[in-house]
């Protein structure tokens, strides 16, 4: 937490900082986020392995961008058990916020109702490279699976040395991605 004691000065700053971050400044990196996305469509993986190694720092092939069970297994045995056990209070926790569908026939033949249908395959990205965010995992994927999704693929920037944090790797596992 930060505490201003706001004057003419500070309240100027502070809402020159809060404005900063307003999505009324989004159009300045329109142009390229656009020549990004395009350069993908056109080039595709090629342009993808480009833009990891320039923003992540992190040199990434086709035959390195999955992870392997080899590295999931690794990433086992480099996590405490802490993590794994949270799992269970977040499954628990989501499994609560679960809605079923409802109907209600009226007398006069009318019929209310709610049909709740998981979707198939979902994408979750989770943030990574230089922060690494296994709650993020969790917080993404296991309120899907509580749904119901099939499939949940997950994506996560590699740190620079190319590998996934093995936190995120376990919560990713244990998640059921």
């Amino acid at each position: 937490m930060r505490i201003q004691k706001l004057n003419s000065d500070t309240k100027k700053n502070l809402l020159e900082d809060l404005l900063k971050r307003s999505p009324n400044n989004y159009g300045q990196y329109e142009a390229s986020v656009k020549e990004i996305l395009d350069k993908v469509k056109e080039e595709k993986d090629a342009a993808v392995f480009a833009y990891t190694a320039k923003f992540d720092g992190a040199e990434l092939t086709a035959d390195t961008i999955e992870v392997t069970d080899a590295e999931i297994e690794e990433a086992y045995a480099q996590v405490d058990d802490t993590l794994r056990k949270s799992l269970v209070n977040i499954r628990t926790y989501h499994a609560k916020q679960r809605q079923n569908s409802w109907f209600d026939s009226k007398p006069d033949g009318t019929i209310l109702g709610q049909k709740i249908t998981p979707l198939h395959r979902v994408g979750v990205y989770v943030p990574g490279g230089k922060a690494v965010y296994p709650s993020s995992v969790l917080m993404n994927v296991m309120p899907a699976k509580v749904a119901g999704v099939d499939e949940i693929i997950m994506v996560t920037p590699p740190g620079k040395n190319g590998k996934v944090s093995p936190n995120t790797l376990v919560a990713a596992k244990e998640a059921g991605v």
